[in-house]
């Protein structure tokens, strides 16, 4: 007891060491057996695995035959593969020609624009004055920044979204929106370009493009008709219709009248309000086979 008193602090000092000594044993021991049971588990995982690896699948039996119900679903596979394909048409890029030069691209642009703008007015489409239909930035240019491949594709596909709204008689044409894709387009207008990227998985790539028009109902059903009939596989993501405003000249003349039945008063005559409209697009364009 004297030895204890006068070796107080050690014998305290000690006990306490010897507590902290247990709970990290306890707590070492605790987590060597979790560790353990997971790699038991991981094992038992991998065994049954190798297993599932080395088996053969049944053939079946006299009343199943899974062989054939394989070939089967296998030819089922195979016909939708074809059918569905017609729907995932590419565009052609503008020009066609790979790979794509500066020279070929400045008259191909020059020439696409100058035809788009030509059907607009053949259709009766108004666009914003001296429109270049998104390629603002590449339009006075002789001479491009990198690769032209992706810029062409966009040609030819803004050319198609274009000649759809024009062959629907949209009144207006406010603008089509596409993807940046090249050093170029970071000089061009904001209203030219979208801020979403595009997508790529192993199946196909998924392209955005906005288009912002005016027009009436019959006229937006024929846009929606057209979009999801084309066989370029475009998808309407989404789609904001607001009135358009006052109504304008053309709009009264293109009014749809609608009479009543005549009870000797006034006739009825119901008009329709000029439509503004913006659509999301996305082009699924499928990727190669191997």
């Amino acid at each position: 007891m004297a030895w204890i008193k006068r070796n107080l602090f050690f014998v305290i000092g000690g006990v306490i060491s010897f507590g902290l000594l247990g709970g990290a044993s306890f707590y070492v021991y605790q987590n060597w057996t979790r560790s353990s049971q997971i790699y038991d588990k991981l094992e038992e995982v991998i065994n049954n695995l190798k297993t599932l690896a080395q088996q053969k699948p049944a053939p079946g039996n006299q009343e199943i035959n899974n062989t054939a119900i394989a070939k089967e679903q296998e030819r089922q596979l195979r016909e939708w593969d074809k059918s569905a394909a017609r729907y995932f048409q590419p565009v052609a890029p503008i020009p066609t020609n790979a790979p794509v030069t500066s020279e070929a691209y400045a008259a191909a642009l020059r020439r696409t624009v100058d035809q788009l703008q030509h059907e607009a007015s053949d259709a009766a489409v108004t666009l914003p004055k001296n429109y270049d239909f998104s390629f603002t930035a590449q339009r006075p240019l002789v001479k491009f920044a990198g690769s032209l491949e992706p810029l062409a594709l966009q040609l030819g596909e803004v050319k198609t979204i274009a000649e759809i709204l024009f062959n629907a008689h949209v009144y207006a044409l406010d603008g089509i929106q596409r993807m940046r894709v090249s050093a170029d387009d970071n000089s061009g207008p904001q209203s030219d370009y979208l801020d979403q990227p595009g997508v790529t998985n192993d199946l196909a790539s998924v392209t955005p493009y906005g288009a912002s028009f005016r027009c009436f109902t019959p006229e937006l059903a024929r846009v929606i008709s057209d979009f999801t009939v084309n066989s370029n596989s475009f998808i309407i993501k989404s789609i904001n219709v607001q009135p358009a405003g006052a109504m304008t000249p053309l709009a009264a003349t293109n009014a749809a009248t609608l009479p009543a039945v005549d009870k000797g008063g006034l006739q009825t005559v119901l008009k329709e309000q000029l439509l503004r409209v913006n659509l999301e697009l996305r082009l699924v364009k499928l990727l190669p086979k191997n």
